[in-house]
């Protein structure tokens, strides 16, 4: 059975005592069992209405969405990072745990717009002269964002990419148009890529998106975008995804797994860091207040 498929049966086993919701709601046209007639239970009851809120404040789409609500698709990974990390913005303790485990060099989030994340972030300009320029929709987005100071006072920008049970096909996304955008990006000489990459090989999903959320760290970091002096991109990964983790998708990567393939052809390999969701917030469970959180995420997801 695939992660995917396991996480499906899952979903539907804890449904309706875990969520309260009998399943069969509305996907592409047709009632499904691992979709919530009442969507907006697909959030944890302790961020919903603050998540639906910010969402309508921010004027970001939901991911296959309705009227202000989530999808009710249950393996929905947009809707996992706001489980995960919603409950975070306003708890300077949690964000800091979660960053020292990413660097131990860090001594402290920092508030970034009201808390301490950020969700389906693009920046305060478009650095990558891509069309549009909204949030959650046809630019290059960033599911979450975290700024934390080290104990040299450095500020780093943690770009976090959230997956749970994607899966991707090798199909060739290289287009003039989007060429045109990322090449020269790619291979400049200044750039996150190391010298002689071939542009080409990394418009294969996931790789594509992976380049493209680079790129904007690097200009980010160029930019001092929140006048941060470094980035880092973060992949959340959950560790039993191994139909994603180890398809290699396209014909110019190399490696045992996308992790080290991306690593690979990075000047600096440290700036991508693949981290498990439960590890990711195994500090929590050591501070106030986090056990309903945990216990929820725990059951749903871990």
């Amino acid at each position: 059975m695939s992660y995917r498929e396991d996480q499906r049966h899952r979903a539907i086993k804890i449904r309706d005592d875990l969520l309260r919701d009998p399943g069969c709601g509305v996907f592409y046209g047709k009632a499904r069992d691992f979709v919530l007639k009442d969507p907006s239970l697909n959030l944890w009851d302790g961020i919903r209405e603050d998540a639906k809120q910010y969402f309508r404040k921010y004027k970001i789409p939901w991911w296959k969405g309705n009227a202000g609500d989530p999808t009710g698709h249950l393996l929905s990974s947009q809707v996992a990072c706001l489980n995960h990390l919603y409950y975070v913005r306003q708890r300077q303790d949690i964000a800091t745990a979660l960053l020292k485990r990413i660097n131990p060099d860090i001594v402290e989030a920092l508030v970034i717009d009201d808390g301490f994340v950020e969700f389906e972030y693009i920046g305060k300009k478009q650095h990558l002269k891509e069309k549009s320029f909204t949030r959650g929709a046809n630019c290059t987005s960033i599911d979450a964002v975290m700024l934390g100071v080290t104990s040299t006072e450095k500020r780093i920008l943690f770009l976090i990419e959230w997956k749970y049970t994607e899966t991707y096909v090798s199909e060739n996304l290289y287009k003039k148009a989007r060429a045109d955008v990322y090449d020269s990006l790619i291979t400049q000489p200044t750039g996150p890529f190391v010298i002689g990459i071939n542009p080409q090989g990394l418009y294969f999903e996931p790789f594509y998106q992976m380049m493209r959320q680079t790129l904007l760290g690097w200009l980010f970091a160029q930019n001092r975008e929140m006048k941060c002096d470094s980035c880092v991109n973060i992949h959340v990964i959950p560790n039993d995804n191994v139909e994603l983790k180890g398809n290699i998708t396209s014909p110019t990567l190399r490696e045992h797994d996308i992790h080290a393939a991306w690593k690979h052809i990075l000047k600096i390999p440290d700036s991508y860091v693949p981290i498990d969701p439960v590890a990711l917030l195994k500090d929590a469970e050591h501070l106030v207040d986090t056990k309903s959180w945990l216990s929820y995420l725990n059951a749903r997801y871990w």
